[in-house]
């Protein structure tokens, strides 16, 4: 049984505490058959990336910018979503202030769906919209473990995609991958690939720190 000792836990969002995948395939799917591009094409590239960025790479003449604002006004009034299981359960076990998010999605997307699954916004959520660079950049979870005031090595990620686990690896943290997203053939690069949430435990170790075992 794998086990991390870590001071705090920083979650993505979409796929490991939130199911979004409906509401998100319908949103870019509908956006991709208004302009050419192919729905299947942006499934394939465009989870746990910044939409900005997605935009860019598969239609450069458009505004990007301009864009990602239009699919996220879409993406934050469609509540098709719901919560990952295990999730909620899981948060219970781990103390306060010793958790938080980090998303490709903007704010409002983010604590909107939070909060239409029941799930309390944290303390600390990093979003989209307050970085520079986006996964699979370091820049978000570095400033995840800033906000948390702990050191990069002292937090550990839960994932589910690609991006995101360079993202954190990138920055001197451990990585447990969920495979909802993706199968777990792609998410080799973590620590250690689980299939549920309810395969991690938490507990405090008596010296402020928290162990997380793996099943």
């Amino acid at each position: 049984m794998p086990t991390f000792r870590c001071a705090a836990i920083l979650f993505d969002l979409d796929g490991v505490l939130v199911d979004s995948t409906r509401s998100v395939e319908r949103e870019w799917r509908a956006w991709g058959h208004e302009h050419g591009v192919d729905g299947d094409k942006l499934m394939a590239i465009g989870h746990g990336v910044r939409a900005v960025e997605m935009i860019r790479a598969v239609a450069p003449h458009l505004d990007a910018e301009a864009e990602a604002r239009i699919l996220e006004r879409r993406e934050a009034s469609d509540h098709d979503v719901t919560v990952m299981s295990g999730a909620a359960e899981l948060l219970r076990t781990i103390p306060a202030g010793r958790w938080g998010v980090v998303t490709s999605g903007i704010r409002r997307l983010a604590s909107g769906r939070l909060q239409l699954v029941g799930i309390p916004v944290p303390t600390v959520l990093v979003a989209a919209d307050e970085v520079v660079n986006g996964k699979p950049h370091p820049e978000p979870y570095l400033k995840g473990a800033e906000l948390m005031g702990v050191t990069p090595e002292e937090c550990l990620v839960i994932e589910d995609a690609p991006a995101g686990i360079r993202s954190a690896q990138a920055g001197g943290m451990k990585v447990v991958a969920l495979a909802s997203t993706y199968p777990a053939s792609a998410l080799g690069e973590a620590e250690v690939v689980i299939q549920k949430l309810d395969q991690i435990h938490v507990a405090p170790d008596g010296e402020g720190k928290l162990i997380v075992s793996v099943n």
